[in-house]
């Protein structure tokens, strides 16, 4: 029977999301500095309850937005490296609450500049670098003539600059990658041309490390700042990178999503279940309501091929996926009742359902399952 106050929720594993930020830090020099990712609610895992655990184990946060810093900046004091674009009409809020923020452009940074000079602050950004991903940063040919009016600017420090991976997590083909590496390192001796040298330089995310900075001589093994954010929670970035370094290192899922049965009822033989009556029982059937849906993070791609945990046991799905509400077969289970537990994501018994068996099924990554879990939902710690 249910035993917690909300019907549905996320429970976050304090001890795996440690377990993981360790794993990680075991493969880093000594000098480099983790930032942990936030972003997205902590990639749905709800980045306030993150940043509280995490807190004491990396060096920053990374978050995408003025409204994640302004969450964040209540329950840290750690420096929040803030990469997505914040417009006109928020960066005197983002400095006020002290973020670090990336410049993408020379209009971008006059802009920050203009806002600190108003405020009577020197702050910190870090300039994004373009390498060969086609997003956002300076492109590297535009750098020998936007160094020189960056230094003009009294109010701006450059303490960083960064670029991003485009295509080293899910192929073996390292040859995109390599010339993202050398862009990059071509754009650092500009910076240095310039007068610009000891800044923090930061181009890997969590494929990063596992395919690049774990794999450098440990003399040369000083990132900077590496920004981890999908193996933070639990989850391989790829299924080749997980195939490289299962053996090697341990991820622990940090997310259990679960909720309760509404309702058990019997179904007669041709009995249909749903909108568009998309499953029509082929024999006497038990059946499970269970109130979770499409406004929850579920998707109507698993229509009829969807699982969840009850009782122990894996049961599949029925029919199509409503907005509150899914349907499942409980046939196997004759003692199963109102209020048990049904678990989307984790672990029952001795039975797991991980993100990305529930990313096969909607037939899309482990990083959009786990982001798309509605926020409204409690995020509450567990051990």
């Amino acid at each position: 029977m249910q035993k917690n106050s909300s019907l549905s929720y996320i429970e976050i594993s304090k001890g795996n999301l440690i377990h993981n930020i360790k794993q990680f830090r075991s493969l880093i020099g000594s000098d480099t500095r983790l930032a942990c990712v936030v972003k997205a609610n902590a990639y749905g895992h709800g980045d306030s309850i993150v940043v509280k655990i995490l807190n004491s184990y990396v060096d920053y946060f990374q978050v995408n937005s003025i409204e994640e810093l302004d969450r964040v900046r209540k329950v840290t004091k750690k420096e929040v490296l803030v990469l997505g674009y914040v417009g006109k009409n928020d960066i005197e809020k983002a400095l006020m609450l002290k973020g670090t923020l990336g410049v993408f452009d020379l209009e971008h940074a006059l802009l920050v500049n203009q806002i600190a000079r108003k405020l009577d602050k020197k702050v910190k950004v870090h300039l994004a670098v373009d390498s060969h991903l086609g997003r956002e940063g300076v492109m590297p040919e535009t750098l020998d003539m936007m160094l020189p009016e960056i230094l003009k600017m009294k109010n701006i420090i450059v303490d960083g600059v960064y670029s991003h991976f485009a295509n080293i997590e899910d192929t073996n083909d390292f040859s995109h990658a390599q010339k993202q590496i050398d862009t990059y390192a071509d754009s650092m001796k500009i910076f240095e041309k310039h007068g610009i040298i000891n800044i923090k330089k930061h181009i890997s995310a969590t494929s990063g490390v596992l395919a690049y900075e774990a794999k450098k001589n440990k003399k040369d093994q000083s990132a900077g700042i590496v920004r981890v954010g999908i193996g933070s929670y639990g989850m391989w970035p790829s299924v080749e990178l997980e195939d490289q370094w299962k053996n090697k290192i341990e991820l622990k899922p940090a997310l259990k999503w679960v909720t309760h049965i509404a309702q058990v009822k019997k179904l007669p033989k041709g009995h249909t279940i749903g909108y568009g009556l998309a499953y029509v029982t082929k024999r006497p059937m038990s059946v499970a309501i269970i109130p979770q849906g499409y406004s929850d993070g579920l998707t109507r791609s698993i229509t009829n091929r969807g699982h969840v945990l009850i009782g122990g046991q894996i049961v599949p799905l029925l029919g199509r996926v409503a907005m509150n509400m899914v349907v499942a077969d409980v046939s196997v289970l004759p003692e199963v009742a109102s209020g048990d537990e049904v678990v989307f994501i984790g672990r029952q018994g001795g039975i797991e359902i991980k993100a990305e068996d529930l990313a096969r099924e909607m037939d899309t990554i482990n990083y959009e399952v786990t982001t798309h879990i509605s926020a409204l939902l409690p995020r509450k710690i567990g051990d």
